[in-house]
């Protein structure tokens, strides 16, 4: 949701009001100067983007090139579509817990993966990662965004730098939450409905 609110933003800004994302991703400009501004928290955040694409990305790249041959292994057993999901909510949960059913109910865990499984979309999900890698545009060069931009950074869930962002969106609202994984709306519910509100008062 978060990709198809900022692409929203960007191809109707006219008719958005305001765009409230977490999990926004961001990358070093470049610039030395940006660089040597970095706190040590944002220094550690980048260490972590560092870690996820060296050691934590694999399925992303499988689904972005061979979706089809995921597709089919996971969509043929229960436990393979099981174990697919559930390494994720062990991996980004926020890392205070052992165990990812310490973050999120573990019934609500089981019915969004029986979603995917009654559904049979191991294969959509993948594709949509095929899609966005093969799609030239994704990666060309864009102007800054001027759409209002909301951005909660939770703890173990988001990479996001404010400065990187700035130069690529209208950053209006920002708040940085230190508990939290990649999963806020199941492991952080208050907050980030929270500053949702938050930020769409800004607005109004």
């Amino acid at each position: 949701m978060r990709y198809s609110a900022r692409v929203a933003g960007r191809v109707d800004g006219d008719h958005v009001l305001g765009v409230h994302v977490n999990a926004l991703v961001t990358f070093p400009t470049g610039d030395p100067a940006d660089m040597a501004a970095l706190t040590d928290a944002e220094r550690e955040r980048l260490g972590r983007m560092q870690k996820f694409q060296d050691d934590g990305s694999a399925y992303m790249k499988l689904k972005g090139s061979r979706p089809n041959t995921l597709a089919q292994l996971v969509a043929d057993s229960p436990a393979g579509q099981l174990g697919w999901i559930v390494e994720k909510y062990k991996e980004w949960v926020d890392q205070v817990h052992d165990l990812p059913e310490q973050a999120i109910d573990k019934d609500r865990m089981l019915a969004n993966i029986s979603v995917y499984w009654f559904t049979d979309t191991a294969r959509s999900v993948a594709n949509f990662y095929y899609e966005r890698f093969h799609d030239a545009a994704m990666f060309a060069p864009k102007p800054k965004g001027t759409v209002p931009t909301g951005v909660a950074v939770f703890k173990d869930g988001d990479y996001a730098i404010r400065r990187f962002a700035e130069k690529v969106h209208n950053i209006t609202h920002w708040s940085e939450f230190y508990s939290g994984g990649h999963f806020p709306a199941l492991e952080v519910p208050e907050l980030l409905v929270g500053d949702m509100r938050e930020f769409f008062r800004t607005l109004t």
